[in-house]
């Protein structure tokens, strides 16, 4: 259900079109929300870049992006230059929410979305971030079986309205301009879900 209460939200995603695909539709429910989506790669793709602003115009929402390396090796990024770069990027402030990739990302598997979500959560549990909670995506595809779904099971599990859902489908497939044969516009989730955490100590083993 949508909140009604004003909240300074950071969302840190590796690509352009995560802010989308795993919270689109939770931003769209929550317009009162003052959000700031950071993006940690592609801010060099000629392509990408200008996409991703205009979602987040579309979304109300502010934003910048880093260029992180992102090649096809996906050769692991050094965790100190890492969780550097969502420190620079990110505005020096409390959040009362912190929403990101889980440690074990959405699907099988990006070794990019599990990075950001280790480091998220290792900068919050240092006190680097400083955030009321934080929420990590949850998500899972069967180990490749399926197209990733949001897990029942999670702390929050909403399914979104037909109005809600369209709209973040436009923003995939018209926006982001994925071609609705893609996995992107197959995947874009109908439901939305995220582990809720209130502590650093109750993520900790997760960052391992």
């Amino acid at each position: 259900m949508p909140e009604k209460k004003t909240k300074t939200v950071a969302i840190i995603v590796a690509h352009p079109d995560d802010e989308i695909l795993w919270v689109g539709g939770t931003i769209l429910n929550n317009a009162s929300w003052k959000c700031f989506v950071v993006c940690l790669c592609r801010g060099d793709d000629t392509d990408r870049n200008p996409k991703f602003y205009k979602a987040l115009k579309i979304l109300n929402a502010e934003g910048t992006m880093g260029n992180l390396d992102d090649g096809p090796e996906q050769l692991p990024l050094d965790e100190k230059i890492l969780e550097s770069t969502i420190l620079k990027l990110l505005p020096p402030q409390h959040f009362d929410l912190v929403i990101t990739h889980h440690p074990k990302g959405e699907y099988t598997r990006h070794l990019r979305h599990e990075e950001t979500g280790k480091a998220v959560l290792s900068l919050w549990n240092s006190e680097k971030i400083s955030a009321s909670e934080l929420w990590a995506f949850a998500y899972e595809d069967g180990n490749k079986r399926y197209h990733p779904l949001a897990m029942q099971n999670a702390s929050i599990y909403t399914i979104l309205s037909r109005t809600v859902w369209q709209n973040k489908y436009k923003l995939i497939t018209e926006t982001y301009g994925f071609e609705k044969d893609s996995w992107e516009a197959k995947t874009t989730p109908r439901a939305e879900a995220f582990w809720k955490y209130t502590k650093p100590s109750e993520i900790k083993n997760e960052t391992i």
